[in-house]
C-alpha cells in the first residue's frame, strides 16, 4: 500500500507539470489533444513496459539525424535493431558471424566474448559480459534486449518448427493531397517473413503516397530464401540481397560504416551477405550470392540483375540514350517521375575470398557494374568534371583486420577501372578496460568510382574527401561515462552547393550518468563547420561559413515500475547569422493494467529562428519504422501512439502526430498525420 501511495503521489506530481503543457496547448488552438491526454493521465491506472530497445534506437537514430548527410540510413539500423530483438544473436555460440549480428559492438569486444565462451565455459548472466575486457555496464545494458544466453546443440533433431510474421503499415496526412498523383495519397508497407530451421523467406510490399498500388504490380516488390548451414557452405541467398566486405569503399549495400564522434563500436567493417528486407528501392543486389567456408577460408560469390531509377537524356540528333544521373528517392508519383522508374538494367558481379593468420584476417574483394546504357555523369558542370562515364566499372579492393594484444588495427586499399584509389586505415587502442580511443583516416580520390559502397565519411559518396576522425569514451567514475570526439574532413574540388575547395569540421562531448538502473542524466555539446555558396549573389559565388553549436540534457526517471518520463532541453546558436533555437519536450510512457495497451505520448515546445537553427528530435513510431521530424519556426509537435497486443499472436499499433506552426500574423498552420500498424506471427 505504501508503494501504491507513492506511485500515486509521484504521478499527481507529473500530472501538475503535464497540465502546464495543456495550458499552453489551448494557448496555441490544440485543445482537444491536450485536453484527451490529461484526463488519461489522471484516470487510469497505469503499467510501464521495458524500454531498453527504443532507448538504443534513439540514441543511434539520433546521431544519424545530427550528420544530416544521410539520415535516411536510420531505417536500416533500426530495421536491424528490431530483427535482433525478434531474434536475439547466440553469444554463447563461439560463432563470430554469429555475435557479429550485435553490430553496434567493436571487434574487440566481439573477440572478447568468443575467448571468454572458449576459456571458461558459456556466458550465465548479463552481468557477466560487463566483467569482460572492452565491456562496461552501459555497453552491457544496450546489449540485453538483443542477446540470448541460451545455446543449442547444432545437431538439433525433430520437426522443423515453422515461425510466421506479417506486418502491414498505412500512413496518410489527411491536410495534404496531390489531385495530379495517380494513387491515392496513402502509404502502405507490407511485409512477410517465414523461418523454418535453416531456411527462411521474405516478401517485402511498399507503396509511396500518390504512386498507383497495382500497375500492373505493386511500386516495389521484393522478395527472397535463404538457407544457412554450419558447415562448408554457410548461406545461400536467391532473390533480393545485401552485402558488405572490409571498410566498405568497394561493396556495401547495407548499413555505412558510421563516422560517430561518441561511438566507437560503428567504426570497424564486417564481411557478410544477408537477405534485404528494407524499401529502398535501388540499394540493393537482385539475384543470388552464396557464401563458403572451410577451416580458416571463407569466401563469397555475388551475382545481381536489376533496373534501377535513373533519368535518360539522348543525343543532340536523338539517335543515342544515355544515363544522365540515377534516381535514388524511389518516388513515382507524377509523370516525369514514373518515366525514371527503372530506367535501365544493372549488372553486378562480386567475389570476396578472406583468410584468418592467426590474429590476423586478409580479405580480398572485386566487383564490376555493366549498365544496359552508357551513363554519362559528367556535363559542363565543374562539379561534374570527375563524373562516372562509360557502360562498365570494376572495383578491386584489399583489407585487412590484425587484433594485437590490446589494439585493434584495420584498413583497406580500393582501385576502380581507371586506377583512382580509396583508402582507409583505423586503429583501436584500449590502454585499460575504462578507456577506449580510437582514430580512423581515410583518402578518396575526387574521380574514384564504386556503384555499391558506403565506406566512412561525411559524404553520401566514397569520393572527393580525406579527413580523420579520433575520439574516445572513459569511465571515469562509477556510473560516469564521457565521450568525445573529432572529425576534420576536407573535399578538394567542388560539391553539391559548394563551388571550391571547402573544409568541415565536427566536434562532440557526451556525459552521461546513470547511478541507478531507472535514472539518467546526460548533457552534451556539439560543434559543426561546414562550407557552402553564399546565397543570393550573382557571377562567381561567395564563400558562406556555418557554425552551429548544439548544447541538449535529457533526463530519464522511471519513478516506480509502472511509468517512464523523459525530458529534455535543447538549445542551437547558428553563426554567422547569429540564429538561435531551442527546444523543450516531456514523454511519458505508460501501459494500462486491466487490459494490454501502452501509450506513448509527447507534448514538445520549439522556437528557431531560421531553418539553419532547426532542431531534430527521434520518435517512437511503428515497428520497423522511423520519424526524425526536423522543427524549425514557432510552434508545437505533440504525438500520441498506442500499441494492443492481442494475446500472444498479434498486435495492433496506431499513432497520431500533430505539427503546429505559429505565423508572424498569429495565424496557426496545422500539419498532421495518422499511421496505423498490424503485426501477425504464429
Amino acid at each position: 500500500m505504501k508503494n501504491y501511495k507513492t506511485s500515486v503521489n509521484l504521478f499527481a506530481h507529473f500530472a501538475q507539470t503535464f497540465a502546464c503543457f495543456a495550458v499552453y496547448s489551448f494557448s496555441t488552438h490544440l485543445k482537444k489533444p491536450a485536453f484527451l491526454l490529461t484526463v488519461l493521465i489522471l484516470t487510469r491506472t497505469i503499467y510501464c513496459q521495458d524500454s531498453k530497445i527504443s532507448e538504443v534506437i534513439i540514441t543511434i537514430a539520433e546521431e544519424l539525424a545530427d550528420d544530416e548527410s544521410d539520415t535516411e540510413v536510420a531505417a536500416l539500423f533500426i530495421e536491424q535493431l528490431h530483427e535482433l530483438s525478434d531474434n536475439p544473436a547466440n553469444i554463447n555460440s563461439g560463432d563470430e558471424a554469429e555475435i557479429s549480428r550485435i553490430f553496434f559492438l567493436s571487434d574487440f569486444q566481439i573477440k572478447a566474448i568468443i575467448d571468454h565462451t572458449r576459456e571458461s565455459g558459456n556466458i550465465v548472466s548479463v552481468y557477466e559480459i560487463a566483467s569482460l575486457p572492452g565491456f562496461d555496464r552501459h555497453t552491457t545494458e544496450m546489449m540485453v534486449p538483443f542477446i540470448s544466453l541460451d545455446y543449442k546443440e547444432n545437431n538439433i533433431s525433430g520437426k522443423l518448427k515453422l515461425r510466421n510474421n506479417i506486418i502491414t503499415n498505412l500512413n496518410i496526412k489527411p491536410g495534404e493531397s496531390d489531385s495530379l498523383a495517380p494513387g491515392s495519397p496513402w502509404k502502405m508497407l507490407s511485409k512477410y517473413r517465414v523461418i523454418s530451421g535453416p531456411f527462411s523467406g521474405g516478401v517485402t510490399i511498399e507503396k509511396d503516397a500518390g504512386e498507383k498500388f497495382l500497375s500492373p504490380f505493386p511500386d516495389f516488390f521484393s522478395s527472397h530464401l535463404v538457407y544457412t548451414g554450419k558447415g562448408i557452405m554457410r548461406k545461400i541467398i536467391i532473390g533480393d540481397y545485401s552485402a558488405r566486405f572490409g571498410q566498405s569503399t568497394n561493396i556495401n549495400t547495407m548499413m555505412r560504416t558510421g563516422l560517430s564522434l561518441t561511438a566507437s563500436g560503428y567504426m570497424t567493417g564486417r564481411d557478410e551477405i544477408r537477405p534485404y528486407t528494407s524499401s529502398d528501392e535501388n540499394n540493393f543486389l537482385r539475384g543470388a550470392a552464396a557464401e563458403f567456408s572451410i577451416k580458416k577460408l571463407g569466401f563469397s560469390l555475388l551475382y545481381s540483375c536489376n533496373k534501377i531509377d535513373a533519368t535518360i537524356g539522348s543525343s543532340s540528333d536523338s539517335t543515342k540514350l544515355f544515363v544522365e544521373s540515377f534516381y535514388r528517392t524511389g518516388l513515382h508519383n507524377s509523370t516525369s517521375l514514373i518515366l525514371k522508374k527503372d530506367a535501365v538494367f544493372e549488372t553486378f558481379y562480386g567475389i570476396n575470398i578472406n583468410y584468418d593468420i592467426s590474429s590476423v584476417r586478409i580479405g580480398v574483394t572485386w566487383s564490376e557494374s555493366r549498365f544496359s546504357l552508357p551513363v554519362k555523369l559528367r556535363s559542363n558542370n565543374p562539379e561534374d568534371l570527375y563524373g562516372f562515364d562509360g557502360m562498365t566499372n570494376g572495383v578491386w579492393s584489399v583489407y585487412y583486420n590484425s587484433l594485437i594484444r590490446r589494439m585493434l588495427l584495420y584498413g583497406e586499399l580500393s582501385g576502380d577501372h581507371t586506377l583512382n584509389l580509396a583508402m582507409v586505415q583505423g586503429i583501436t587502442f584500449r590502454p585499460s578496460d575504462r578507456l577506449s580511443i580510437n582514430f580512423l583516416y581515410r583518402n578518396y580520390s575526387p574521380e574514384f568510382t564504386s556503384f555499391h559502397a558506403r565506406s566512412p565519411g561525411s559524404g553520401s559518396s566514397t569520393g572527393n574527401e580525406y579527413g580523420i576522425l579520433g575520439n574516445f569514451t572513459f569511465e571515469a567514475a562509477r556510473h560516469l561515462f564521457i565521450s568525445a570526439g573529432c572529425d576534420i574532413a576536407c573535399f578538394p574540388w567542388l560539391k553539391y552547393r559548394c563551388s571550391y575547395p571547402s573544409l568541415q569540421k565536427k566536434q562532440e562531448i557526451r556525459v552521461k550518468y546513470i547511478p541507478v538502473e531507472n535514472f539518467s542524466i546526460e548533457a552534451s555539446y556539439n560543434y559543426r563547420f561546414s562550407m557552402s555558396d553564399m546565397e543570393n549573389e550573382q557571377g562567381i559565388a561567395g564563400i558562406s561559413e556555418l557554425k552551429t553549436r548544439t548544447f541538449k540534457g535529457i533526463i530519464k526517471y522511471s519513478p516506480v515500475e509502472n511509468i517512464t518520463l523523459a525530458t529534455r532541453i535543447d538549445y542551437k546558436l547558428a553563426d554567422e547569422s547569429g540564429s538561435e533555437g531551442m527546444l523543450m519536450l516531456q514523454d511519458i510512457k505508460y501501459r494500462f493494467r486491466q487490459v494490454p495497451v501502452t501509450i506513448w505520448f509527447r507534448h514538445c515546445i520549439f522556437n528557431t529562428d531560421d531553418w539553419y537553427s532547426r532542431l531534430y528530435t527521434y520518435e517512437n513510431d511503428l515497428l520497423y519504422g522511423f520519424s526524425i521530424p526536423a522543427l524549425s519556426g514557432k510552434g508545437t509537435r505533440i504525438y500520441l501512439m498506442a500499441e494492443w497486443e492481442i494475446g500472444d499472436i498479434a498486435e495492433i499499433r496506431i499513432k497520431y502526430g500533430l505539427t503546429s506552426l505559429i505565423e508572424d500574423d498569429f495565424i496557426t498552420q496545422e500539419k498532421d498525420e495518422l499511421r496505423m500498424q498490424f503485426r501477425l506471427w504464429f
